[in-house]
Parts: C-alpha cells; structure tokens; sequence
C-alpha cells in the first residue's frame, strides 16, 4: 500500500472532443494503477473564448472555426471513431448550438471533488452523445440533478455572476502557465502531457512521478 499521493491536474473543456475522450482514456490508466493513490482535479479552460454566453448558431461556428461543415465532418468523424474505442458515442451532427461553457464550468466547481467527475461526464455525454443545448440554463439543472445536486439551488446559482471570475481567472492562469491545447495533463506540478494520450502513458506518467526525486528547494 502507498502512501504517496499523486496529483493530476487536468485542463480541459467540455465540448473539447479529445477531452472527452481523455477523459475515458485516464480512467483507464487509473485502473492499470490501481495501487497508487491518485487525486484528480478538474481544471476549466475555454477551447472557444469568443462565443457569447447565450452561444451561437453550431453550423455558423463550425463554418467560422473550419470553414465549412464539410471540413469539420471530417475531422470529427476521426474523433468519433476514437472515442468509439472507448465506449463513448459521438453524434457531431446532433449539435445545433455552440456554447459558452462558463457555466458548465461552474457546475463541475460547484459538484464539489467527490461529483466533479460524474458531473463533468453527464455534460459531455449531453453534448457530444445527445446534442443537447448546454446554453438552456434548465438542462444545466436537469444535469445537475441527475448527479445528485440540488435543483432549487443550482437554479439560483446560475442566475447569478457566483464564480465567474474565479473559472475567468483560471482560465488565464492555465494560458499564462502555457497551456494552449487540451485536454493537458498536470503530474504533480511536476510535468505535463498535452493531448489524448494513450491509457498506457497515463499509466506509465504515474508510475514515472512516483519515484521522480523530490524538486530542489527553492533558491532565495
């Protein structure tokens, strides 16, 4: 039994495709180390800054971002495969509107660490799986309630500005920190891994971290 505990920040967004897969992915690395004690944190970031808070229209994104709906197809047809591989389900053509996810955000923040996850999984699963509208602040609710969260006060919470700043201000913290591309993955501070990556070097990152030397004090 260890009694070590690793860290693994993860950078990601909601209606990031490959964070949805790495998400699959990394639960799988975890079950390869099932000895070694591993604390997730879920950490916002923002794949589209410039959409609305009311979001937009998903083909005149897709047409903005890829240039047509054509081009997106084929790429996310790529994606869907892999996400297939892991047992998830990738509708691209379910979605018609292209969110905002600040406030998904606030409700992963708000499910607390042990429904963070759950919480995290039941959005993308109504977004790339179900093409739900995640701009209709009434199916954040459902979702939430779903993951056992309560309706009446998630309602209230996301009528108002609570926590908006602190997801802004994490969200350029990881810009800041470098992270450009997500899902990224953060071992302790230590070193990070930006992509889908395999289930196996996930694995093999934390078996790595676990007898990486601790960092030299800081010089003052």
């Amino acid at each position: 039994m260890t009694t070590s505990t690793i860290h693994i920040d993860i950078v990601s967004d909601v209606v990031c495709p490959w964070c949805f897969v790495g998400k699959a992915r990394l639960e799988k690395a975890l079950a390869l180390v099932p000895d070694v004690n591993v604390q997730v944190r879920w950490r916002p970031f923002f794949l589209n800054p410039w959409i609305p808070r009311e979001g937009i229209d998903r083909k005149n994104y897709l047409e903005t971002k890829f240039g047509s709906v054509e081009a997106y197809a084929g790429m996310a047809a790529r994606v869907a495969a892999a996400a297939a591989e892991e047992g998830l389900i990738y509708n691209y053509d379910k979605v018609s509107r292209q969110p905002n996810t600040i406030d998904c955000h606030r409700l992963i923040l708000w499910a607390g660490e042990d429904k963070a996850a759950a919480m995290k999984q039941a959005i993308m699963n109504a977004y790339f799986r179900d093409g739900r509208d995640l701009t209709d602040p009434e199916t954040l609710v459902q979702l939430a309630a779903e993951t056992g969260l309560d309706a009446d006060m998630i309602r209230a919470r996301l009528n108002s500005d609570e926590d908006v700043a602190m997801i802004e201000a994490q969200v350029r913290a990881a810009n800041d920190a470098g992270v450009s591309g997500v899902p990224t993955f953060i071992f302790n501070d230590r070193f990070a891994m930006s992509g889908a990556q395999p289930s196996q070097a996930l694995a093999d990152a934390i078996r790595r971290i676990l007898v990486m030397p601790p960092p030299p004090p800081h010089e003052h």
